[in-house]
């Protein structure tokens, strides 16, 4: 996931700041909110809310094929494991770690769903390796995806087409560390995943999710 770009960056634009780490992950193709931490007893705090499941993460994913229901929990155990080369994968396994994600159909399309997935557990990767795992791969998912649609959908003047993955981290509620107030915080979809959709719309009239 992106830790040490992100950080460093940001150490380096605000020299000022005596205490800035990250609160959370996402990996280096999933776009949205970044939550970051000034003080050691808010990144304390909010890491209690996230452990306590106090913290409500919510993603936009675009998969290939049509989504048949309308909600769909999944609960299947992710392990994690390095490939020969290094790379970092994650797997469905029996003796993994507990994982849980809910779903739910947002818009469907020919060939394609936009779906919300809801985060109740924060494993590496797991929004990605469930929906592989119930065969609905995200769109443009270069290590669990449908290497060949990503390969047509990349291509130039390909329509629909798209160039990165659509995963985007566009709602986050928590407790505010300072005041106790509740908070959300919400991130638009990049212009491209816009763009992607409305090919997709164009393609045939979008059904919601009944």
């Amino acid at each position: 996931g992106v830790a040490f770009g992100v950080i460093e960056q940001l150490r380096r634009a605000r020299p000022e700041a005596k205490f800035l780490e990250l609160v959370h992950r996402l990996d280096r193709e999933t776009s949205g909110i970044l939550v970051l931490a000034k003080k050691r007893s808010a990144l304390v705090h909010l890491h209690e809310q996230i452990r306590g499941n106090g913290m409500d993460k919510r993603y936009f994913a675009c998969v290939a094929g049509e989504f048949p229901n309308t909600r769909q929990h999944v609960k299947l155990p992710l392990y994690k494991y390095s490939t020969p080369d290094g790379e970092r994968r994650v797997r469905v396994q029996a003796d993994g770690l507990a994982s849980h994600t809910v779903f739910n159909r947002m818009e469907a399309f020919d060939g394609y769903t936009l779906l919300e997935a809801e985060l109740k557990t924060g494993r590496t990767h797991q929004i990605r390796v469930h929906l592989q795992s119930i065969g609905f791969p995200i769109v443009g998912d270069d290590k669990y995806g449908d290497f060949a649609l990503n390969k047509a959908l990349s291509r130039s003047g390909a329509k629909p087409g798209l160039k990165r993955m659509f995963l985007h981290a566009h709602r986050l509620t928590l407790t505010h560390p300072a005041t106790g107030a509740p908070m959300t915080v919400s991130a638009p979809l990049p212009a491209e995943c816009v763009e992607f959709l409305q090919q997709l719309r164009q393609g045939r009239p979008a059904r919601d999710a009944d």
